[in-house]
């Protein structure tokens, strides 16, 4: 039994580094460095624009990862943006979890946000048309005194921060942030490898050929990212982790998406040995029970949604590509999950958080019940 835990162990770790990270950080990056260079253009278009926000919010919200979508929140506070257009943002957010659908189980990714898109558009102009309560909460809102930055959102949910000088650990932390972007490099390279090949068993050991370096920069780049994670982003500047903003530099775009992705990689670690610690723990194969849920599996998938954060999506994303839930209950926690993006929200007035995730939870109900009914749960649809 110990070696078998052990073998998860390991594989797990080197696992969520190429098969999962080494994608994320060439996303997350990117998108900072589009931050960079339009210094907030999009964001004053979408002002200047009403009838199109909540589509713009949608797409914003589509962006894999949260950093579109938190940015949408603050221009709410200050009356630049509808209710309809946080909820379309909302429902349409695809969260850290994407990254893990993208990577191993892209044909699904496709659909379940295709579908989360269409329903965030149409429930966001919806909302703004015929929306219950929401005059409600324009009100109180508008009660509130927003600085002209939108500042009444907590100060850390956008910022850059700034870090400890420490004559150890911040001059470590910056050599490893360089490291790091080489193992991500290579890991890149090895996770297209390894899904150009069909994504064949690769064996877990140290050497020089295809199934030794997955294993040395899949460990190392993990360990690495543990180290960013949990130390070394106190002692450097930088965004916290799952949050938006644009960037200063192309230097802080870049570190962003180093911690940020480290973030997912905790996260997808985890989400790996809860599945396969909980199938030996239990002796229950999950596949089976999900199955046997039927509609009440979609809307499982619709409740966890209502969780605030990416931690618990990026579970439920892990099983999915595991072939432990069906695309149906996937699609319905694609439309309900709100990731990161509410907590700026939530830091400015719960009532409008609250409102705003039911208002995203009705559609996700709508779309995984149908889909269930449909088409059956189609388990494994889409995964490589």
């Amino acid at each position: 039994m110990l070696p078998e835990l052990a073998d998860i162990f390991l594989v797990s770790v080197r696992d969520a580094y190429v098969q999962v990270s080494a994608f994320v950080a060439v996303t997350v990056v990117a998108f900072g460095l589009l931050q960079y260079y339009s210094q907030g253009a999009l964001l004053a278009r979408l002002e200047a624009n009403e009838r199109l926000q909540p589509l713009v919010g949608a797409l914003l919200g589509l962006t894999p990862g949260c950093g579109g979508a938190i940015v949408v929140m603050p221009l709410y506070v200050r009356g630049s943006v509808s209710f309809g257009t946080v909820v379309a943002t909302l429902a349409a957010t695809a969260g850290d979890s994407a990254f893990v659908i993208l990577a191993l189980a892209p044909e699904a990714a496709v659909y379940a946000y295709g579908l989360a898109f269409v329903s965030a558009v149409l429930t966001g102009y919806a909302i703004d048309e015929f929306g219950v309560g929401v005059s409600r909460v324009n009100r109180a809102v508008a009660r509130l005194d927003p600085q002209p930055d939108g500042g009444t959102v907590r100060a850390d949910a956008c910022t850059v921060t700034p870090g400890r000088d420490h004559r150890l650990l911040t001059p470590l932390t910056n050599a490893l942030l360089a490291a790091w972007w080489v193992l991500a490099l290579a890991a890149l390279a090895l996770g297209a490898t390894y899904l150009l090949r069909g994504a064949p068993e690769v064996a877990f050991e140290v050497g020089v050929g295809f199934d030794g370096l997955f294993t040395v920069v899949g460990v190392a780049g993990t360990l690495v990212s543990l180290y960013l994670y949990f130390v070394g982003r106190r002692f450097v500047p930088s965004s916290p982790p799952g949050r938006g903003g644009t960037a200063g530099s192309r230097g802080a775009a870049f570190r962003h998406a180093a911690f940020e992705t480290s973030f997912v990689t905790v996260w997808v670690v985890a989400g790996y040995l809860v599945y396969e610690y909980g199938v030996v723990a239990s002796g229950v194969e999950i596949q089976a029970a999900a199955a046997a849920a039927g509609l009440l599996a979609p809307v499982g998938g619709a409740v966890v949604g209502l969780i605030p954060g990416c931690g618990p999506q990026i579970v439920l994303a892990t099983a999915y590509s595991e072939g432990a839930i069906p695309f149906s209950a996937l699609a319905a926690n694609a439309v309900s999950q709100d990731g990161d993006a509410l907590f700026p929200l939530l830091a400015v007035d719960k009532t409008a958080a609250v409102v705003a995730t039911i208002y995203t939870t009705l559609p996700a109900l709508v779309v995984g019940v149908g889909l269930h009914l449909a088409y059956g749960p189609l388990f494994g649809f889409g995964v490589v």
